[in-house]
């Protein structure tokens, strides 16, 4: 499949990238309204195998061991892919939603490579712990954008 697949100017505003991870479901990955993008939640899974960065299961499928630095980084680069095959950019994110599935151990380490990635970009922010995500992933972000 061809890797710079996407569909920027679809009548709907559907964005859709083999840039990102396949989303899991029926949805795009991101949507057009008006001069807004509107981004699906983007894990950390990777475009290109789908594989977790730093992740270890176990036989039963039990997280062993995890990375939420690499996690971190796997997961701003899906954002920036989707906001580059929308017609977007990452300086023109205006608001994030961040979900941690350990906000204890892991939020120190998410908010320092957060505010690298960030830096002068002033986009709103909120961070939420949850139970789980759909995959084994440690971080999904929910961002809305300008076009």
């Amino acid at each position: 499949m061809n890797k710079n697949l996407h569909n920027q100017d679809s009548p709907t505003g559907i964005v859709k990238t083999n840039l990102a991870a396949s989303p899991l479901g029926a949805y795009p990955h991101a949507r057009k309204v008006g001069n807004l993008l509107f981004l699906s939640g983007i894990g950390s899974r990777s475009a290109v195998d789908n594989s977790i960065p730093g992740l270890e299961l176990d036989e039963k499928g039990n997280i062993v061991k995890y990375d939420i630095a690499a996690e971190c980084h796997s997961v701003f680069a899906n954002v920036k892919a989707v906001l580059e095959a929308s017609g977007s950019s990452w300086d023109k994110i205006v608001d994030v939603t961040v979900f941690l599935t350990n906000m204890k151990a892991d939020f120190p380490i998410y908010n320092k490579i957060y505010g690298e990635y960030f830096q002068g970009v002033e986009a709103c922010r909120t961070t939420v712990e949850v139970k789980s995500l759909p995959t084994p992933i440690g971080i999904e972000l929910k961002v809305i954008a300008v076009i």
